[in-house]
């Protein structure tokens, strides 16, 4: 009776079935347009609430590095509870903090309300890739739902930009909180009557030790790698948040290595899906996090560009995130992960590397080339290593392999912004700053696909469909 209950159950039409994979999509969806949609609202909240520049960074990195560090806690619980209450439960999260945010009167407050977004935003994405994954069961029907996850997710990075300046605009900036409360509900009701739950595993033990290091090392580094350029690397505030930060990694390590329940269970990566999948996680939002800081300052500050006008700008590298992974999703499950995930890191890399030539001059149709590039490598590379790794682990793994999946893409958007901001720091210009700075990206990108390609295994998920 157990076991019929808990059984993956296929949507009965084509209806339920696209209300099931929306309902599982809206929540990321959201998570993501947090992360897009603040950048064009932080003008209107300082002229608002006041805070200097470190105040409105808070105010963005409140809610990443929260999101970031329980993304693992998350996919533990989704393990032990069900992903189907865990993600339900980030819904209200989400849902209630937006509706707060916008009653807020001071910048604290704000900042405080966007790291409770961040703890909702944690609990759905581990929670929503474990319920599609046991959903559909089968690799190349779960790759070709993925395709849709992650196309309707990528929405939010087209629709950002633009949905949020034209909120800002009409009806201020805490309009685009307010945005997700009928995303949320919609999901809700969705997930609650087409869902099914995962078998929960109520023996499971968390890691309390793990979690704690984790957090603090993701916390200390995030810290030391966005405040060193404006604090100084050499100072005595960085130089203590690297120590913790490192001091922590190697505790998370030591925990995870020998504690009886580890959160993380290293031997994961010892499976070349798992940690190829991980690294081109960590490359690819490092690229396209990096990309979209030095854009904009590029179309604002040496082409002269609007706000608005620089979000229609980057539609071409956006638009392909809403549409290819549904392609990317049925080549996946024909043909296997590696050579969508390596084409298209590559194709990234070679995007980043057009860009290389643009100066305050040049024609548009080069950056619409390397946007274009952009889009179609990391809408292939991102579906791909979703399916990698969520394909190679055990379902009872699913939620914490996809947490550290996550985990490992967060970081590598801290990262890339990081090292972005530290090369223009140090350059005598911008474009020279721009330019070394996608450079470095280039090796990056260029240098994971090709470690994608030769250590990727070549037909895992062809070979897991056949033999069934």
């Amino acid at each position: 009776m157990e076991k019929e209950m808990y059984m993956p159950i296929r949507p009965s039409s084509k209806l339920s079935k696209a209300l099931l994979v929306l309902g599982l999509s809206l929540g990321y969806f959201m998570v993501l347009l947090d992360t897009t949609i603040i950048s064009v609202a932080l003008p209107a909240i300082h002229a608002d609430l006041g805070g200097g520049i470190i105040g409105l960074q808070w105010t963005v990195n409140a809610y990443t590095i929260v999101f970031a560090g329980l993304l693992l806690l998350m996919g533990s619980l989704a393990d032990k509870l069900g992903a189907k209450r865990v993600y339900i439960a980030g819904l209200f999260i989400f849902l209630a903090a937006s509706a707060i945010s916008t009653f807020v009167s001071s910048l604290a407050g704000l900042i405080f309300i966007r790291a409770a977004l961040g703890i909702g935003g944690a609990a759905l994405l581990p929670a929503s890739l474990t319920l599609l994954s046991h959903t559909y069961p089968a690799p190349a029907e779960r790759a070709r739902a993925l395709g849709i996850w992650a196309a309707v997710t990528g929405l939010s990075m087209a629709a950002g930009p633009v949905v949020g300046g034209f909120l800002v605009d009409m009806l201020g900036w805490r309009s685009i909180f307010l945005l997700n409360v009928p995303l949320a509900m919609i999901s809700i009701v969705a997930t609650i009557r087409l869902v099914p739950e995962t078998k929960p595993n109520f023996g499971k033990r968390l890691d309390p030790t793990g979690q704690i290091t984790i957090f603090t090392a993701i916390t200390a580094w995030s810290f030391g790698l966005m405040e060193g350029g404006s604090i100084g690397w050499s100072s005595p505030v960085i130089l203590t948040a690297f120590g913790i930060a490192l001091a922590a990694t190697l505790f998370f390590l030591l925990a995870e290595t020998k504690g009886a329940t580890p959160m993380l269970p290293l031997h994961l990566f010892r499976n070349a899906n798992i940690a190829v999948g991980m690294l081109a996680g960590m490359a690819i939002n490092l690229g396209l996090s990096g990309i979209l800081f030095l854009l904009p300052f590029y179309f604002q500050q040496v082409r002269g560009f609007s706000a608005q006008l620089t979000g229609l700008a980057l539609l071409p590298m956006t638009v392909p995130l809403a549409f290819n992974p549904i392609v990317t999703g049925r080549i996946v499950g024909r043909i296997g992960a590696r050579l969508p995930m390596s084409a298209g890191l590559c194709l990234t890399g070679l995007g980043t590397w057009l860009q290389v030539w643009a100066n305050a001059n040049t024609s548009y149709a080069l950056t619409l080339a390397s946007l274009l590039l952009i889009g179609f490598g990391v809408s292939f590379t991102i579906p791909s290593l979703m399916t990698s790794v969520i394909s190679s682990v055990p379902n009872d793994l699913t939620g914490t392999a996809s947490g550290a999946l996550n985990a490992s893409r967060q970081l590598g958007a801290t990262i890339g912004v990081a090292i972005m901001g530290s090369i223009l720091s140090a350059s005598l210009s911008f474009l020279s700053g721009m330019h070394v700075s996608l450079v470095v990206l280039t090796v990056i990108l260029l240098g994971t696909g090709i470690v994608s390609f030769v250590l990727l295994d070549r037909s895992s998920t062809v070979r897991k469909e056949s033999s069934r």
